[in-house]
């Protein structure tokens, strides 16, 4: 490398999604149409645009509602060996009342379904790496922390 060459820059593709509980303390789910397993409401961001905001968007975009998104939970950077560098933002929808699940629509036709799940059960429910980043954003919730992971998994400082 000559003395004017730098190295090269990660260009990690960003998504930000949020984690919405029932009263009982169970998450949501959604089922996309385009996947054959369940994730989390959310997205890619747009050029741009904030983790916050595509957050807002997103799920204005899938769900059809407004709910105000709270706090930043989790950050993960979890490499994709086809897709390439990624870091996800996991944020706290809070607890989602009756009305607003009565508003839901799938307008976009991006999803096809949600449920709501206890946090012990994500396992089997979603794929491996989401369900490390999930259940961490859900610890991190009731621990009132924001976590940073690297695939799904905090970074030990010992």
């Amino acid at each position: 490398m000559s003395d004017h060459e730098a190295p090269p820059f990660a260009r990690a593709l960003a998504a930000a999604g949020v984690l919405f509980f029932d009263r009982d303390g169970r998450v949501l789910l959604v089922q996309p149409a385009y996947k054959e397993y369940r994730d989390i409401p959310g997205g890619y961001l747009e050029p741009g645009e904030t983790p916050y905001a595509a957050c807002v968007r997103e799920v204005r975009e899938e769900l059809g509602i407004e709910p105000p998104i709270g706090r930043l939970l989790a950050v993960d950077w979890a490499p994709h060996p086809e897709e390439g560098d990624k870091v996800l933002f996991v944020f706290d929808g809070g607890v989602i009342d009756e009305e607003t699940l009565k508003r839901i629509s799938f307008a976009d036709k991006e999803l096809t379904g949600y449920s709501f799940h206890p946090a012990e059960e994500l396992e089997g429910l979603l794929i491996e790496r989401l369900a490390r980043r999930v259940k961490a954003a859900v610890a991190a919730r009731e621990q009132g922390e924001t976590v940073y992971l690297e695939h799904g998994q905090a970074v030990t400082t010992e």
